[in-house]
């Protein structure tokens, strides 16, 4: 059954560092693998130990399943919050350790085994813990991931608990019981439903992460043309909604003059001033070149366009340093408003594009609605 054991973690181990090899961002899953390795360690010398029963073969078994669960809390840690590993990792291991390894040298080999599985309950039920506070993330498989983690904790517990009971202070040779059969299944069990279900979180993370790119300008940060008709392209625009078109006023001449390095920089620091205005259920939209769109809901007439034109003001105000000076740019706008019956967006889009329009026929610099315009 440990070798059972040893080889279901060695298959886990080298599935983990396949995939991470193939999304090296994913670090989290090199932790893991190296954590399952140390307690395939862990299996093996302790398997060692069960034939031939050595102090030093005990201080190996300890030291390797310290050290691999450790860095299972620490992988934990890295998954759930984005976390180095090391510190959690190296707490964890070293503060388990440096219990155990006295009472190891003192000749008290069971109470240092009894030490070995209280260290592990806690860190196994600490890492049951990390995986529960972030199930908001994907609840089902973070709770049974947890569950896991708490089954083996208890496993582990109940080892120690009948040493304790036993008061097997002394023993000289590996513990056979129950609670060792019990926690020998629970491990086989365990490890495999808690690497199945790692690799598929990560599956789905990187799913979602891939989704969200999609729908991301990936020079300005801001939605992208397809994310906005994902959101808004069956949404009916009421009285109080209203698009804002926005059109960087020549900037082809800017690329010209000096370069699309530049370009972008302009790009960027417009959808930054954009950003500095929004309200928190606006959305920012950059709909392709130079042209943005900003999403508006529970706003007036007046309020929007106040909002268009702090945003208007605020651009031209910002100097970029370049190469051939200064650079100050302006931009161009046009408000569309939905109605009380409820505008399709292709409809206030439409509105907002044609008073945009009217903004660069009649000098740029300025902000349009309709049949009248506000001075940018």
């Amino acid at each position: 059954m440990l070798l059972a054991v040893g080889f279901s973690g060695v298959c886990l181990s080298a599935t983990l560092l396949g995939v991470w090899t193939s999304a090296r961002r994913d670090s989290f899953l090199l932790t893991w693998a190296a954590g399952v390795m140390l307690l395939v360690g862990h299996v093996l010398t302790y398997w060692t130990y069960v034939q031939t029963p050595s102090i030093p073969l005990l201080m190996g078994v300890l030291a390797f399943l310290a050290a691999g669960l450790a860095l299972l809390y620490g992988a934990a840690h890295q998954f759930c919050a984005g976390l180095s590993p090391l510190r959690p990792a190296l707490l964890a291991g070293i503060v388990v350790f440096v219990f155990e390894l006295p009472l190891l040298l003192a000749g008290y080999d069971g109470t240092a085994m009894m030490a070995e599985d209280l260290g592990a309950l806690i860190v196994l039920g600490l890492t049951a813990w990390t995986y529960f506070r972030h199930r908001s993330d994907a609840p089902i498989p973070m709770v049974a991931l947890a569950a896991m983690y708490t089954a083996c904790a208890v496993a582990f517990g109940l080892c120690g608990l009948v040493l304790l009971l036993d008061r097997q202070w002394i023993i000289g040779h590996a513990p056979q019981n129950w609670a060792e059969d019990i926690s020998i299944m629970v491990a086989v069990a365990s490890m495999t439903g808690i690497g199945a279900l790692s690799l598929a979180l990560n599956q789905a993370r990187n799913a979602a992460r891939h989704r969200a790119a999609s729908l991301r300008d990936p020079l300005t940060g801001a939605m992208n043309r397809r994310a906005l008709f994902s959101r808004h392209g069956e949404r009916p625009f009421g009285a109080y909604m209203a698009i804002v078109m926005f059109d960087l006023d020549h900037f082809k001449r800017i690329n010209d003059m000096h370069g699309h390095a530049t370009g972008d920089r302009v790009l960027f620091g417009f959808a930054e001033v954009a950003r500095r205005h929004l309200r928190a259920n606006d959305d920012l939209v950059r709909l392709g070149g130079e042209e943005f769109a900003l999403v508006m809901s529970r706003i007036t007439q007046e309020q929007a366009q106040a909002l268009a034109r702090r945003i208007c003001e605020d651009f031209a105000a910002a100097v970029l340093t370049t190469d051939r000076g200064p650079l100050s740019c302006t931009v161009s706008a046009g408000i569309g408003f939905g109605h009380a019956d409820g505008a399709r967006l292709e409809e206030v889009l439409h509105k907002a594009d044609d008073a945009l329009y009217a903004a660069k026929r009649n000098g740029r610099n300025r902000i349009e609605y309709e049949n009248w315009r506000l001075v940018g």
